[in-house]
């Protein structure tokens, strides 16, 4: 019945219906599929213990610095050390030409031996005088006289003395000796120079290298907020001497940590630094005086910190650290936090995150503030997937996806 009546129409009249099929065909498969809520993975917010270091530059510096200069002048005779070396307390490094200080201590030696004897020529006729003038022999003024010779003699003897020991210690400073022990500098001089007493430039340069001194600055802000977070209470003190760790120019964390010593006691009024200094083993002479590195303190213990993953923070438009938390109605909310340190791919959230909050940590570029969303829980070694994996689920969702759509649109199809 409906072919015979098809067939008696006429042909523009089939032309409208086909055309008019066709449209509503198309009209069907291309509606949009009704919207679904949004699922995103969670993770409830939790406190762990944390030791709170404090990376610094510094620059290390020799334990111990001695320039070698001469006491006495004269030729420069002999170099009895190798420049770079190590050398002791006491080692001798250069010789001076040591006859004209022989000569003055052989003359000390002679005028003292002469004062001597001089003593012992006065020394019994003082005696002898003292003697006759109890008796009345002699005037009491020739007994004063000879006591006075004595005396005289005696000082002469002490003065003698004193003049050897000036010209032995003269002698002595003819070799010039290491005044501590250490690694040993290039020779500013050569045989054959002329040196004089205490001249301003040095012969060389001796440097005690172990253990050796690393020198780092840290702002009075920073020490000034450390300290308000121990008063409140947020912060617990480490207690002892603080341990540092020394990272290297190259990245690398130097084997032997050291032990901070000293911290300034005024404020640098160029830079506002306050100077902390750490003393560092040194025993293969790695560190050379000079060098930047790092130092790394553990200052304090926060007992109740927050850590986060760096890629579930963004900044607004002010460029404040925003979050996304889901609440207990299942709607998304944003909300600003105070980021600190940041540790490895970690931020330190100091403030605007209490525990047991559900924090957005998959998904979060989906919605916005106020959507709805269905909640799944992630737990926290799922976070850190390698980029490799996380892109194989994605690429996973989206032929899913894709299979899925072209499984409706057959299915469509097969209707009509």
């Amino acid at each position: 019945m409906l072919k015979r009546s098809f067939s008696s129409l006429t042909l523009p009249c089939r032309c409208c219906l086909l055309l008019g099929a066709l449209a509503l065909s198309a009209c069907r498969s291309d509606a949009p599929p009704a919207p679904s809520t949004p699922t995103v993975g969670v993770q409830a917010v939790t406190t762990q213990r944390l030791d709170m270091q404090q990376s610094l530059p510094g620059r290390t510096v020799a334990y111990m610095v001695s320039d070698v200069r001469p006491q006495v002048g004269g030729i420069i005779r002999k170099r009895l050390f190798t420049e770079g070396q190590q050398v002791k307390a006491g080692q001798a490094l250069y010789e001076i030409d040591p006859r004209f200080y022989q000569a003055a201590y052989d003359n000390a030696a002679a005028t003292l031996a002469q004062a001597e004897a001089s003593v012992l020529s006065a020394k019994p006729k003082a005696q002898r005088y003292k003697e006759l003038q109890q008796i009345d022999a002699i005037s009491e003024q020739d007994s004063d006289d000879a006591l006075a010779t004595l005396r005289q003699a005696e000082a002469a003897v002490l003065a003698a003395k004193a003049s050897l020991q000036t010209a032995r210690i003269n002698l002595d400073y003819t070799r010039i000796t290491a005044p501590i022990a250490g690694r040993i500098a290039t020779s500013s001089y050569t045989p054959g120079a002329l040196v004089t007493a205490n001249q301003e430039s040095a012969l060389t340069t001796i440097q005690q290298l172990d253990p050796i001194y690393v020198d780092v600055a840290q702002t009075s802000a920073q020490l000034l907020a450390l300290r308000k977070q121990m008063d409140s209470g947020a912060l617990k003190a480490v207690n002892g001497k603080t341990q540092v760790q020394i990272v290297l120019e190259d990245g690398s964390t130097y084997a032997h940590p050291g032990t901070l010593e000293f911290v300034g006691t005024s404020v640098g009024t160029g830079t506002g630094n306050i100077t902390l200094r750490a003393v560092v083993p040194n025993p293969s002479g790695l560190l050379l005086p000079g060098a930047y590195v790092r130092a790394v303190l553990p200052l304090a213990v926060n007992e109740h910190a927050i850590l986060v993953s760096q890629s579930v923070v963004s900044r607004n438009t002010r460029g404040e650290a925003v979050v996304k938390l889901v609440g207990s109605d299942d709607k998304v909310s944003e909300r600003v936090v105070q980021a600190g340190e940041a540790i490895k791919d970690q931020w330190v959230i100091t403030d605007g995150l209490q525990a047991g909050e559900r924090l957005v940590v998959e998904g979060g570029s989906k919605v916005a503030a106020g959507d709805s969303v269905q909640v799944r829980t992630v737990q926290a070694q799922q976070q850190a997937q390698a980029p490799a994996q996380q892109n194989a689920q994605v690429e996973a969702q989206a032929d899913s996806a894709l299979q899925a759509q072209a499984a409706g649109h057959s299915a469509s199809t097969s209707q009509r």
